[in-house]
């Protein structure tokens, strides 16, 4: 049996982690077993299932969302549904009202198992915090998977339980540079018990040990070593889910009149840094002027996606003059970009960018090198698999505090995407990694093989 089987259609229940990173994975999941005749039931808030994109036409019929009303939690902002809404500073009381989503989603479960419901659910794929959705799915009897939306290679190397087979071949993998201790400093707070009442580490575990299944978004062409060996989490087999990238046309509902593009558009071929730096945490105030002034010395054009800092009041975002200072070669957004239509875009020559996973993925599908600014959670271990495949470099940080010089900064743009040795070998090395995340049937046959995964399943 594979993925186009003729065999009764599976019903699948995808609750994602309340982040725009996360959410957009899931509907490509959602999307793509809808595509093969599967019916899915997507599980979020009312405001983010609103933020998501229009689901294709063709599919639109096997997908039904299900909307569960975030509570209220004193101390967040109104309306903060997802992590892209909410301070860093509040993240725990974003999970403290995520824990609240238990008994709704519980009830849920319960009512599509009951008898006469229809369709009971043959799985439910939960992220990795949805300790509450996997205990529910134990509860009524339904098969888990744990979704993991990260490199194989950095699985293995945050997670006890693996095999010294699976360590040993991400030893392989990995390149020789070690976490730096501002990144291990920052790792502890996941054994950080605060508001939620539950540390991030014991969601995982917690998750973990309530599935049945792990999925991965890697593939066996993208990381052989890691894949190969990475058969087991726990004693949960793990299955690649392929790279979902996203379709390389730009994106849906990317228009040619958006500001960014029209920028774009009268720019030279190749010449543009692409800036994003994720949608999550942004950088502090006095980071933000470090970067600003590292990518006036360096003397490169760009486009940046800035997220503003929590911590500046509007008018001090940028350094003074500094828009002025590079009008004409640069320019800045503060509100939303169409990052795919952007990387698509023939201008751009390189993508600065923090490493989240997604982000990786999009610049690749796209042969940009990358300039690395990693800021949190798996941004750090991804940088460093990127580095080790020359496909650009990081911004050197302080050792301590992670902080960067605008001097470090500009000489790193340079090096990736200006001087004419650097920039051919990134790029081409880049152009490597292309060839593995544009490839639309190995995805598309990972897919397949999670679908006969999910079918002969047995308990």
């Amino acid at each position: 049996m594979d993925g186009n089987s003729s065999s009764s259609p599976l019903h699948v229940v995808i609750c994602p982690w309340l982040a725009l990173g996360h959410l957009l994975p899931c509907l490509d999941i959602a999307e793509r077993l809808a595509s093969r005749g599967h019916r899915v039931s997507f599980v979020s808030t009312p405001r983010n299932i609103a933020r998501l994109p229009p689901l294709r036409p063709a599919v639109a019929p096997l997908v039904d969302f299900v909307a569960l009303p975030l509570p209220h939690v004193d101390g967040l902002p109104e309306g903060a549904e997802s992590t892209n809404d909410v301070p860093y500073d509040k993240f725990e009381l974003h999970r403290k009202a995520f824990d609240g989503l238990a008994a709704p989603f519980s009830e849920f479960l319960r009512a599509a198992c009951a008898e006469g419901a229809g369709s009971r659910p043959d799985w439910l794929i939960v992220d990795t915090f949805h300790h509450w959705a996997a205990a529910a799915a134990v509860e009524n009897k339904v098969p888990c998977v744990m979704l993991l939306l990260g490199a194989a290679t950095v699985i293995a190397g945050f997670a006890r339980g693996v095999s010294e087979h699976a360590a040993a071949a991400v030893g392989k993998e990995r390149p020789a540079a070690e976490a730096p201790s501002f990144e291990t400093e920052r790792r502890k707070l996941m054994t950080t018990q605060n508001a939620s009442g539950m540390t991030v580490a014991e969601r995982y575990f917690l998750t973990l040990m309530r599935s049945d299944l792990v999925a991965i978004r890697s593939c066996a062409e993208w990381e052989p070593e890691s894949v190969a060996a990475l058969t087991t989490l726990a004693g949960k087999p793990v299955v690649p889910l392929g790279l979902l990238p996203p379709s390389p046309e730009g994106g849906r509902g990317v228009s040619k009149e958006d500001a960014a593009v029209r920028w774009l558009d009268a720019q030279p071929a190749k010449s543009v840094v692409y800036v994003a730096l994720g949608s999550e945490v942004p950088l502090r105030a006095e980071q933000v002027h470090e970067l600003a002034l590292g990518l006036e010395l360096s003397g490169a054009r760009f486009l940046w996606a800035l997220r503003k800092p929590t911590d500046a009041p509007d008018a001090a975002v940028l350094p003074p003059g500094f828009e002025e200072r590079t009008r004409g070669r640069g320019l800045v957004v503060t509100g939303w970009v169409p990052q795919i239509g952007v990387l698509a875009h023939g201008a751009v020559a390189a993508f600065l960018t923090h490493c989240g996973w997604n982000s990786t993925i999009e610049g690749l599908l796209f042969g940009h090198p990358l300039i690395m600014l990693p800021i949190s959670s798996d941004q750090g271990p991804n940088a460093r698999l990127m580095e080790g495949r020359k496909v650009g470099m990081q911004v050197p940080r302080d050792e301590s505090d992670g902080s960067f010089r605008r001097e470090d900064v500009a000489a790193t743009v340079r090096a990736v995407a200006v001087e004419e040795d650097g920039r051919r070998v990134f790029t081409a090395n880049a152009k490597k990694m292309q060839e593995i995340v544009a490839d639309g049937a190995c995805h598309e046959r990972c897919i397949d093989g999670f679908i006969q995964q999910l079918r002969s399943y047995k308990a």
